[in-house]
């Protein structure tokens, strides 16, 4: 008897690494740790929306790579991420974000949402799927509090 409890014991110990490994990380750490998002991570930290993306959601956060944000004329980003251009950053920043979890296959030709920022993007599913003028590289990255999809181009609300 005392064998099996120490054998029990000893299974479980072992196991709870490996489960703590599978849970899923929120949309920020996710980001963080992809390695291809360090200029979007970069300035959701100046916009101050770390805690609300850490939030419990569900949010669907279409995500430009560190290439997209690079492909922004030359300054863009420097200049959106000085103090005194917060609002302009935190509004591009929650244009890329749609309340609720938006899977793939959710989105149908020529739909739109409605984006944290209050502006609608719309959807084309033609030529593959794209949010706006930005393809979607890479989708379904499912997180603890919702998912992401990784898009190529930055994309940007009127006005």
């Amino acid at each position: 008897m005392l064998r099996t409890t120490l054998a029990l014991t000893a299974s479980a110990l072992i196991a709870l690494p490996a489960l703590a490994g599978t849970m899923k990380k929120d949309i920020v750490d996710t980001a963080a740790e992809a390695g291809s998002f360090q200029t979007l991570v970069a300035a959701v930290e100046a916009a101050g929306l770390v805690e609300t993306l850490k939030g419990d959601g569900p949010f669907t956060v279409f995500a430009p790579t560190d290439e997209a944000f690079a492909a922004l004329p030359e300054g863009t980003v420097e200049n959106l991420l000085l103090p005194e251009n917060k609002d302009q950053l935190v509004a591009i920043l929650t244009y890329h974000v749609v309340p609720g979890k938006v899977m793939s296959g959710d989105l149908s030709d020529d739909m739109s949402a409605t984006t944290v920022q209050g502006s609608d993007v719309m959807f084309d599913l033609d030529n593959g799927v794209m949010v706006e003028e930005a393809t979607v590289v890479s989708a379904d990255i499912e997180t603890s509090n919702g998912v992401i999809h990784v898009i190529d181009k930055v994309i940007l609300p009127e006005g």
